[in-house]
């Protein structure tokens, strides 16, 4: 079974924070979750390269555009390697052979609709989000989510007419065709959507937006982030016919797009109108996380709290830093970051948890190693028990995108196997035979730890595989280094 995975792809006016890193390692844990079922994962994310803001961006920074963008989303793909990320593609906006024929093809499809009309338009423009504001989405005047007052602007643009799909997207929204995740965004989003929809302004006069996608019917204008950013999802695996790529048809529709919820609307309301308006089917599901402050407060330059997870990675390594983030920060809620916090998480959950686990089961499995086991005979029913409810609950959590809950369903794994040691005391047994037992249970339960915590920190489930693993029915213990070294 298929299962196309992607991310929002990423504004690279500025270099990435741990709230990217946030997005990119959920994604992960889901394409690789999906990877151990079985299924063909195709897991894509990238980088909105277009807009004003990159512009006056590039600008202030004396750089050519198109030179700004190439440096600052190398940034955004040396996440990569940097959080051990698994992606299959990183697609660009600015790419003009891959991502504008599929654009201006879904531009032209809209426009052959009847969606697509032109009109001069004056608004309240607000150029952190690159989009115009109604009365209702300001507080005191400024933009909620910048704190500055919008300009006020007049042009001619074409507009997308989203008013018309109203009704339709409500529809498909509350029957689960296009399923939101967690349910508090969904009657979020359902809210917005009663309360009236109206049409997009889809458009900015070239001569004021020079940097983007032509429109392809209209010279004059550039095509506005609606149908230039969201057509990535799109266009990465091959939609337009300059570009013959069976993928298109293998892979669509998304299986699951991975967003911030800022962008909920656009996700839930706008794309979809797009995509019926085109005759193509809707993303099945959209999972929608929250915002990372840093000690209570939202990250900010001027505040000096922007926490980069590379400087992280480089102290404490990619693990912990993606163990923290999954486990701290509820999925789909806002969460915090604090250095204490982490260390704490650090010490207790992996070095005291999971490292020192792994150390007394396979040091005192290496004195026998390799054990010959029978599953029926060997693996105690409360044992098997034990695994299989922490299976299911996992699972259970997997499905519904709460991955705070897997991870906190397998350190309750890993604590009741420690408290199984602590109850046997192996190291005191004399009997061989008694010896044996313990320890084929003991190997086992880590095994299946091993297994589910995998997704989550998949260079840890690699050395832990170096020092356990098993061949059809014969366990081996071989003691390596500590998993997670102390802090100083």
């Amino acid at each position: 079974m298929k299962f196309y995975i992607t991310t929002a792809i990423d504004y690279v006016n500025a270099p990435p924070h741990i709230g990217h890193a946030l997005e990119k390692i959920q994604a992960d844990v889901l394409a690789r979750y999906h990877r151990v079922k079985g299924d063909d994962v195709f897991f894509l994310t990238g980088a909105d390269e277009h807009g004003l803001k990159i512009l006056r961006a590039a600008e202030t920074a004396g750089q050519n555009t198109q030179a700004f963008v190439d440096a600052n989303s190398e940034h955004f793909k040396r996440l990569k390697e940097i959080l051990n990320l698994s992606w299959d593609d990183f697609i660009r906006t600015s790419d003009q052979t891959r991502h504008w024929p599929g654009a201006q093809e879904l531009w032209l499809k809209l426009l052959a609709g009847g969606d697509l009309y032109k009109k001069k338009y004056q608004g309240l423009y607000c150029v952190g989000c690159e989009s115009f504001k109604t009365e209702r989405d300001l507080v005191n005047g400024k933009c909620p989510d910048h704190n500055q007052a919008p300009e006020k602007m007049e042009q001619e643009n074409w507009f997308f007419k989203l008013a018309k799909y109203q009704k339709e997207i409500e529809s498909k929204i509350k029957n689960n065709e296009l399923k939101i995740i967690p349910e508090s965004r969904r009657n979020e989003i359902l809210s917005f959507i009663e309360s009236g929809l109206e049409d997009v302004s889809f458009s900015r006069p070239k001569k004021d937006l020079p940097w983007g996608v032509p429109v392809p019917n209209d010279p004059d204008q550039t095509m506005y982030v609606w149908c230039d950013a969201l057509a990535n999802y799109l266009t990465a695996i091959g939609y337009s016919s300059k570009i013959q790529d069976s993928r298109f048809k293998t892979l669509w529709p998304a299986d699951l797009h991975v967003i911030g919820k800022d962008i909920l609307r656009f996700h839930a309301a706008i794309w979809p109108g797009m995509l019926i308006s085109a005759g193509l089917p809707l993303p099945k599901a959209i999972f929608v996380h929250g915002f990372i402050t840093v000690e209570g407060q939202k990250m900010s330059k001027s505040v000096g709290n922007i926490v980069d997870p590379a400087v992280l990675v480089k102290k404490y390594g990619a693990d912990p830093v993606r163990y923290y983030l999954l486990r701290e920060i509820p999925s789909g809620e806002d969460g915090d970051f604090s250095l204490g916090k982490f260390e704490d998480r650090y010490t207790s959950d992996l070095a005291n948890g999971l490292g020192n686990l792994v150390a007394r089961v396979v040091t005192l499995g290496e004195k026998i190693s390799p054990v010959k086991f029978d599953f029926s005979a060997d693996v105690d029913s409360e044992v098997k028990k034990i695994c299989n409810n922490a299976y299911q609950a996992y699972e259970s959590s997997f499905e519904n995108i709460k991955l705070h809950d897997a991870l906190s369903g397998v350190w309750s794994l890993i604590s009741w196997a420690d408290k199984y040691i602590n109850e046997k005391r192996p190291w005191e047994i004399k009997d061989e035979g008694t010896f044996r037992k313990v320890l084929i249970n003991a190997g086992y339960i880590l095994g299946v730890a091993l297994n589910l915590v995998e997704p989550f920190l998949p260079e840890t489930g690699e050395k832990i595989r170096q020092q356990i693993w098993f061949d059809n029915s014969v366990i081996n213990f071989k003691k390596g280094d500590n998993l997670f070294p102390r802090l100083n």
